[in-house]
């Protein structure tokens, strides 16, 4: 047990401060702070004392120098079982500090909110993290606390042990202390990197917040939680039970392809990660349908993602069929209506997510991988047309719309589709060929109204051989987009030409594994 007798308070946040100063004068504990905290403690009626008459040192460079003292840091980081140490201590007639109650400046709200790289730049604390980080390494002696909803805690431990804190609340507090001052120092890394278009720097520091601790994992017998940046998920649950790691991990697949949508347009059909289903039909109840279309089966179970706000009509077809979740961009009251009916259907509003161009991390065996995203809009300038028989605009912007939706299947990946819409996607197998058999095998099973286009496909890779843009051809496709760079394309484009097939070439392969 550790008796406090002195504490100091440093805080930006100033909630429930009245909480805890009520409960260390309980306990006769001298208090010591600084600033806008001073202020606040005698404020609300309680006796503290000054940092700078304490040191005997006045703030200096507007404030940025205020406890970084010997004096602070002496006393907090004095181991009290070294005679060496406390001799020192009564040398420079210097205190021992008990109790470090600091959090830092609010950079990353600053950082949310702010352009200015000046300002951004000031709210980097300094005093705070260096406070927090020594009474962590001396938490043998010293008890610290780094947020609001920690104060609780910290007065029960104080009334169990009368005025005093165990070695075991210690040594937990540190912990999250060095949590603490790590996402904080990695915030700032991660600012400074990106400033400097550092994309990979020599040390890489990821970092997040525990937004929720999950029932389980990809299985039951795995642990899961989701940590997110920003503290803040941007997505809100309307209805339903809580939301598993399959269930986000849907969720994100999901919403990739939908951001990459035209705005307020389109709908997609996720089910383990891959797409079963994709309409940009302007209808949006009829991009629902003719997603649905694509594979009827496989969506059941699956998620809807519309990239737009659901209405009463579409609202009563999607209560038709089994889903685990339904995401939106805002949905009318009565449709949420509709859409509670199902108490377990879990609604998502997705409107306040952005499609920002964050890294891509992948760990494996304490190693991970970090790439930069696959999401930037296409063009017609990314594409070249090889064959002798030219699309037309529509033709060409179906194709796009279909590699785009390509490059979101699990490779191997062939995506087949009508006009607006997907009509049949193979995924997921170590062999092109066999991507192709399953999309047509889908497409020829689900697809029944043939419309006045000739059906198009799309590979998110070159294909090595002509045998499979050959079975596309058979079944019945009139144009392929596919990206170029085997050592057989002048193969592909001979084939193209003698069936008199529209051939375009993408710059970029897609792979997604």
């Amino acid at each position: 047990m550790k008796k406090i007798k002195k504490a100091l308070i440093s805080v930006s946040d100033k909630s429930n401060l009245k909480f805890i100063l009520k409960k260390l004068k309980k306990y006769k504990i001298e208090i010591i702070s600084s600033g806008g905290t001073y202020k606040e403690i005698k404020k609300l009626g309680y006796k503290c004392l000054e940092v700078s008459k304490y040191t005997g040192s006045k703030e200096i460079l507007e404030g940025r120098v205020k406890t970084l003292h010997p004096k602070i840091h002496a006393g907090i980081l004095s181991s009290r079982n070294k005679k060496k140490h406390s001799n020192d201590l009564k040398k420079n007639q210097y205190d021992e500090i008990d109790l470090v109650i600091v959090n830092f400046y609010p950079f990353e709200k600053i950082l949310n909110n702010k352009n200015k790289h000046d300002k951004i730049i000031e709210n980097i604390d300094i005093g705070g993290p260096t406070m927090v980080r020594a009474a962590a390494k001396n938490y043998k002696f010293v008890t610290v606390i780094t947020n609001s909803n920690q104060y609780e805690d910290l007065s029960k431990e104080l009334d169990l042990n009368k005025g005093s804190t165990s070695l075991g609340f210690r040594h937990k507090m540190s912990a999250v202390a060095f949590n603490e001052t790590t996402y904080y120092d990695a915030l700032i890394s991660n600012y400074l990197n990106n400033k400097t278009k550092n994309s990979f720097p020599s040390k890489k520091v990821i970092f997040g917040s525990l937004f929720e601790k999950l029932r389980y994992g990809e299985n039951p017998h795995q642990e899961a939680a989701i940590y997110t940046l920003n503290n803040k998920l941007n997505l809100t649950q309307l209805n339903g039970k809580h939301l598993s790691y399959n269930n986000y991990n849907d969720i994100f697949s999901a919403l990739l392809i939908s951001k990459s949508l035209p705005k307020n347009t389109g709908t997609v059909i996720v089910k383990h990660a891959n797409p079963c289903g994709v309409s940009i039909n302007k209808n949006n109840l009829q991009s629902y349908k003719l997603a649905l279309a694509c594979d009827p089966i496989s969506a059941y179970g699956g998620i809807v993602s519309c990239n737009f706000r659901i209405k009463k009509k579409l609202a009563l077809e999607l209560k038709k069929i089994f889903l685990e979740i339904v995401i939106c961009n805002g949905v009318d009251s009565d449709a949420l209506k509709i859409l509670k009916n199902k108490k377990n259907l879990r609604i998502i509003d997705a409107s306040n997510l952005n499609n920002t161009n964050l890294d891509n991390i992948s760990s494996s065996f304490n190693n991970f991988l970090v790439q930069t995203p696959d999401t930037s809009s296409f063009s017609k300038s990314n594409f070249r047309i090889v064959s002798k028989k030219k699309p037309n605009n529509q033709t060409l912007k179906n194709l796009i719309f279909t590699f785009n939706i390509c490059r979101f299947v699990k490779s191997n990946a062939i995506v087949i589709a009508d006009n607006d819409s997907t009509i049949g996607i193979g995924s997921g197998q170590p062999s092109r060929l066999d991507s192709c058999e399953i999309a047509i095998r889908k497409m020829k099973k689900f697809y029944k109204e043939k419309s006045d286009n000739k059906i198009i496909a799309a590979s998110d890779a070159f294909f090595p051989f002509t045998d499979g843009i050959e079975k596309l051809v058979q079944s019945g496709v009139s144009a392929v987009i596919q990206p170029s760079g085997s050592i057989r394309d002048k193969e592909i484009i001979n084939f193209a030409n003698r069936t008199g097939t529209i051939l375009v070439f993408s710059n970029t392969r897609h792979f997604k594994h």
